[in-house]
């Protein structure tokens, strides 16, 4: 349909036509260029005096190669202005791939589905602007949906408890999710950590009580004087291990009567009971394909400050040693935790200003999300280079979006402020802002007003991403013999070899000032001592021995090879029953007359069984991927018992199976 015709002035950027039919704002127009052939524009303003007239700016035209250029020779007078057809606009947008994209929403006034890139948008972090109550959490809640979708590690920062409703499906029929090929769902990898005295259903949320130094002062509430300080450091230089109940231990040795407000805001900490020993597994918190949420409902603003420092803290150093997978973090109400500076600072500041410059660059994307823009910190709003803006009408909110935002108009920043609910403003994703209605989401929306991805092995996981994929990507341990190894190999044919996955746990230990790592299988709580043929061997179960058959499996040890009557020799104990029963429980082998150790278990120095492989973040095509079948807790009970526990990391071992013709 033609709209008008061209005139007055006209440059290869803008121009104005005359409107012969009805015309709107932010309407997609084309023009028919005598050299350039179609050339997409845009309508942004309209004005009425005499005569209505439309002011549009080009966006550009396809070459021959089917690459998008501006062009380089103005349009003729009286060139006709036709409405943009659908197809024209998705040839030059491309905002339709289903398979690397996000389904958003719908471009408005068109049937043309917004598939946001998360490639772009995981690495160069986003942000989610609008005022209270335009729809900020549910637009989150729809991205959530997309990034949950495509198996990317996620964490939530949820202040108000709003994201827990990701677990049930969204079964309001007036939402018309066919519209958009989409049905109710609720996701069921969702993990929800926080205070579970406030909320039972929560699992409890434990932090790391090995601190240092720098962290103890900067957790501290208030300024440290100069002495205070050196009681500190003083308190600190003399511990093995530090944390708030050996500092305080220390400081009441002192004899100087300021430690006592050192010592005031010490317990204060130590009494929240979030840090122990028995702290929360980061490598837990962070998995492929899992979702976990912090919620902080009902815990006070400086605890949560002191939650998310550390939280990020940890997770990002454990990021740039590749200790945890590349993820994603969402902050809600993020002026809260990262204040614009003439607004006070919180505890967790610092860390989200390094997140915000330097987390892209090791595989930590970021999304914030607040209700008032001019409270966000300057240099964390800067750094989020895609924008999700939906109804702000605080000058000061708008004035810091304009100052804040690339690549936004001084007509799209107008507009801002007369957005309908359930509309946003998109920026940096094309070279111009577009208005997108959202989607119906999926799952129940919890914020009511009561209320990677492809990833090649070594790589990180969002830097050089060229396609998502529907395949799971996992924490890995490989063999090193290869399936064309054991082809190879083997003395029979072989027809096919079957790659399972095993659940398992990849322990850091510590065995006389001796670091190793430990590899068990969770289907029956062995550990592995050889990958290539993915043999197994057992840590005797103590706690269900006597002290007499203790003593026994000492001698044995000993002895390594003996007879009935030698072991009657070297101990007064009633010996034959005691073998009898450990024979029978398969921790000693009797043949004939001789007696050794079972070699189904391990006795002593399990450095010697360590795993030197390390787990990676990979796409892997398998058969069977086997659930857990013992629980950590029992099998970190059985550990501790021979060897210090430093740290664990959940993963999958891949066991090959040989299928002969």
């Amino acid at each position: 349909m033609i709209l008008g015709k061209i005139f007055g002035k006209i440059t290869t950027t803008d121009f104005k036509f005359l409107i012969e039919k009805e015309t709107r704002k932010f309407e997609f127009v084309q023009v028919m260029h005598k050299v350039y052939d179609w050339v997409l524009c845009q309508v942004i303003e309209i004005e009425r005096t005499d005569k209505d007239t439309a002011k549009c700016i080009v966006i550009g035209y396809k070459d021959k190669k089917g690459r998008i250029r501006p062009i380089r020779i103005p349009f003729d007078q009286d060139a006709e202005v036709v409405r943009a057809e659908d197809e024209f606009i998705r040839s030059i947008i491309k905002l339709e791939d289903a398979k690397r994209g996000a389904l958003l929403g719908k471009l408005e006034g068109k049937n043309i589905n917004i598939h946001l890139d998360l490639t772009k948008l995981l690495t160069k972090h986003i942000s989610i602007l609008a005022k209270s109550g335009a729809g900020k959490s549910y637009s989150a809640g729809v991205l959530i949906e997309e990034i949950i979708d495509k198996n990317v590690p996620l964490l939530i920062i949820d202040p108000h408890g709003e994201y827990s409703s990701l677990k049930h499906p969204n079964n309001d029929e007036k939402l018309n999710l066919a519209k958009f090929n989409l049905k109710p769902k609720r996701f069921s990898n969702i993990k929800e950590y926080g205070d579970n005295k406030i909320n039972p259903e929560l699992r409890p949320l434990k932090l790391n009580n090995n601190l240092t130094p720098k962290e103890i002062t900067h957790l501290l509430p208030g300024k440290l004087t100069n002495t205070q300080l050196g009681m500190l450091y003083n308190a600190i230089k003399h511990l093995d291990k530090i944390n708030f109940t050996n500092i305080l231990y220390e400081l009441d040795k002192e004899e100087n009567k300021t430690k006592w407000t050192l010592i005031n805001n010490l317990e204060y900490i130590n009494n929240l009971e979030i840090f122990t020993d028995s702290y929360l597994a980061y490598n837990e918190l962070v998995q492929p394909g899992n979702c976990s949420i912090i919620n902080l409902k009902g815990i006070s603003p400086d605890v949560q400050e002191i939650i998310v420092y550390k939280l990020l803290k940890d997770l990002f150093e454990l990021r740039k040693k590749e200790k945890v997978p590349p993820f994603f973090c969402v902050i809600e109400e993020a002026h809260n935790y990262a204040p614009e500076r003439s607004f006070g600072e919180a505890k967790c500041s610092k860390i989200l200003r390094t997140v915000a410059s330097e987390g892209r660059k090791f595989g930590l994307g970021l999304c914030v999300i607040s209700q008032r823009p001019a409270r966000v910190d300057k240099s964390v709003l800067s750094q989020c280079t895609t924008q999700m803006i939906l109804k702000v009408t605080n000058p000061n909110d708008l004035k810091a979006i304009g100052n804040s935002v690339e690549g936004i108009t001084a007509e799209s920043e107008n507009e801002i402020k007369n957005l309908p609910i359930g509309s946003a403003l998109l920026t940096g994703i094309v070279d111009m802002p577009l208005f997108v209605n959202i989607r119906p989401r999926m799952t129940k929306h919890g914020g009511h007003a009561v209320d990677i991805l492809d990833q090649a092995e070594n790589k990180d996981f969002f830097e050089g991403v060229n396609e998502f994929s529907e395949k799971e990507i996992l924490p890995i341990i490989k063999p090193k013999i290869t399936v064309k190894d054991l082809k190879l190999m083997s003395e029979k044919p072989v027809k096919n070899v079957i790659t399972d996955l095993v659940p398992g746990y990849l322990f850091m230990c510590s065995e006389k000032n001796k670091k190793f790592n430990l590899l068990i299988e969770m289907l029956n709580g062995q550990v592995v001592v050889d990958l290539d043929s993915f043999e197994t061997k057992s840590l005797p179960k103590l706690d269900k021995l006597t002290k007499q058959e203790i003593l026994i499996l000492q001698k044995a040890f000993k002895l390594k090879k003996f007879r009935l009557e030698n072991l009657i020799q070297k101990t007064s104990l009633k010996a034959e029953d005691l073998i009898k029963e450990l024979v029978k429980k398969g921790l000693l082998k009797q043949s004939n007359d001789t007696i050794t150790l079972s070699d189904k278990y391990i006795f002593s120095q399990l450095s010697k069984n360590a795993c030197f492989e390390k787990i990676r973040f990979i796409e892997i095509n398998y058969e069977k991927k086997y659930e857990p079948k013992i629980s950590i807790d029992k099998v970190k009970e059985n550990l501790s018992r021979f060897s210090q526990i430093d740290d664990q990391r959940e993963c999958f071992i891949v066991r090959y199976d040989s299928v002969y013709v």
